[in-house]
């Protein structure tokens, strides 16, 4: 499926809104070393749309552990649970920073959904939010 074209001036508002980070894990583009994507919150093929209000940043790692996911299983209860919205959601309420701050704990049903379903902690981002965290770059405080 061809992908749909999102202009300028909409990619440009959206990355202001997400403040230049991604929705889900906070990396900022100026440290991933590839540029953010603009993704659709609710995937087209499951009813979203190509609006604004249903567009977000993601780092790659995100939004290809996303794919077309819109829920995912929280371990402690065993239900299917939406997965976070960063457009709709705050952050702060559903995630918080591991001591070190290389792995992000979900602190609700849709945060440890999300944290699994899109593999917030794989080894590959861990490993590069310590070198962050060493320099002083992360874990955003805000």
């Amino acid at each position: 499926m061809p992908r749909a074209y999102i202009s300028k001036a909409v990619r440009h508002r959206v990355a202001i809104a997400a403040r230049h980070r991604c929705g889900y894990c906070l990396t900022s583009q100026k440290y991933t070393g590839a540029q953010l994507e603009v993704e659709h919150i609710i995937p087209v093929t499951l009813g979203g749309s190509h609006e604004e209000e249903n567009l977000w940043l993601a780092c790659s790692w995100c939004n290809g552990y996303k794919g077309f996911q819109i829920d995912g299983m929280d371990y402690l209860t065993g239900k299917h649970i939406p997965l976070f919205n960063p457009r709709r959601q705050i952050w702060w309420e559903h995630f918080r920073w591991s001591i070190d701050g290389t792995k992000i704990i979900g602190t609700t049903e849709c945060g440890r959904a999300t944290v699994e379903a899109l593999q917030l902690n794989n080894k590959f981002v861990v490993s590069a939010r310590g070198y962050w965290a060493n320099a002083g770059w992360h874990p955003p405080k805000d």
